[in-house]
């Protein structure tokens, strides 16, 4: 299992199994990154993730035990390949980092340690039960592995959604990837009360003020968007201001307990608000890497919660095509993930 593994092999040689990627560009997990720019400055960030690579042959961080995913285009192709991959064929992982075999060879020269997504160069190995994404050709490349890289939460949102009718849904962490996504599938599966839960105020305006932008024309959007983009919908019925690692707080801020909580924050702490946070009967869904199993299990005993609680695996079967269509499909969303890598 190389997930588990305190080393892979990432030498360029390929098994008949397996697919070679030049790697163009990581997008780091967003618990990892936050760990690693909390003890580091920029320069220390790239020389932080050059030494883990090295260390290790895969991008897997010590404190967090996660990494992200990548894209890039294929290289080799195994005659045994399972994956129906191509050389040439420009695609994104779909498997974490972690379990990758993965070889930097520039040194990170283009990349100043600030952000998430990570220009480089090198190769990554792809395993016969690997998953990879062909880039769609109407999305940018830094917009698809955006999407990509979080394409797990809201297919499994809208799946347990579509369990209770006429949910009410809460998503805490709602204004970042994964929750802007989980707020558009929850909505697309028929939830009737959804609430966004963000830590601040900017997090607030800038949830806001993308429900409220409407598509430009199809003609002068790029991409090709604007025809069949929904807009002005809101995301949220509600959007309220907590610190989730305050259970009482959360609670109160979100009001009657909700049938669905997804959690999509990448701090630690948080397991017992969203328990707090859910009616009896309900799902939490933990997408956060930043997760305690231990308090999430002993803080529902404790509370005596009739709660189901999933940890979000990453993978659905058509998680890919789902995000990439809801990223199509509501500018909503799409001005929410073009506005952060505009921040990047």
């Amino acid at each position: 299992m190389p997930q588990a593994a305190a080393k892979l092999d990432n030498s360029a040689l390929i098994s008949q199994d397996e697919v070679r990627i030049s790697v163009e560009r990581l997008n780091l997990d967003a618990a990892s990154f936050r760990q690693l720019s909390g003890t580091h400055d920029p320069a220390g960030v790239r020389q932080a993730v050059l030494d883990i690579v090295e260390q290790r042959g895969k991008m897997q961080n010590p404190v967090t035990g996660s990494g992200g995913m990548l894209i890039g285009t294929v290289a080799e192709v195994g005659a045994a390949s399972p994956l129906g991959l191509k050389v040439g064929d420009r695609v994104a992982t779909l498997v974490s980092l972690t379990l990758t075999p993965l070889a930097i060879t520039d040194g990170l020269a283009r990349w100043d340690g600030r952000s998430e997504q990570v220009p480089c160069e090198g190769h990554a190995i792809l395993f016969a039960r690997s998953i990879a994404a062909v880039l769609p050709d109407d999305l940018s490349p830094e917009l698809a592995l955006a999407a990509l890289d979080v394409c797990g939460a809201p297919a499994l949102t809208a799946r347990v959604v579509a369990r209770y009718p006429g949910a009410s849904v809460a998503v805490i962490g709602a204004a970042g990837k994964s929750g802007s996504l989980s707020l558009a599938a929850a909505r697309d599966a028929g939830a009737t009360r959804i609430v966004a839960v963000v830590p601040h105020q900017a997090e607030h305006d800038l949830l806001r003020a993308a429900s409220a932008a409407e598509p430009p024309p199809a003609a002068g959007f790029p991409g090709g968007g604007g025809a069949g983009m929904s807009g002005g919908e809101a995301l949220a019925d509600e959007v309220v201001i907590a610190d989730a690692r305050n259970p009482v707080a959360l609670a109160e801020a979100i009001g009657k307990p909700v049938d669905v909580t997804v959690v999509c924050v990448d701090v630690p702490g948080c397991e017992h608000g969203a328990i707090l946070a859910t009616a009896q009967g309900g799902t939490v869904i933990f997408f956060s890497m930043a997760t305690s199993f231990s308090a999430a299990a002993l803080g529902a005993e404790g509370l005596a919660a009739d709660v189901n609680m999933l940890i979000g695996n990453g993978y659905v079967p058509g998680h890919a095509e789902y995000a990439v269509d809801l990223v199509r499909t509501n500018f909503a969303v799409r001005a929410l993930f073009e506005a952060r890598l505009a921040a990047d």
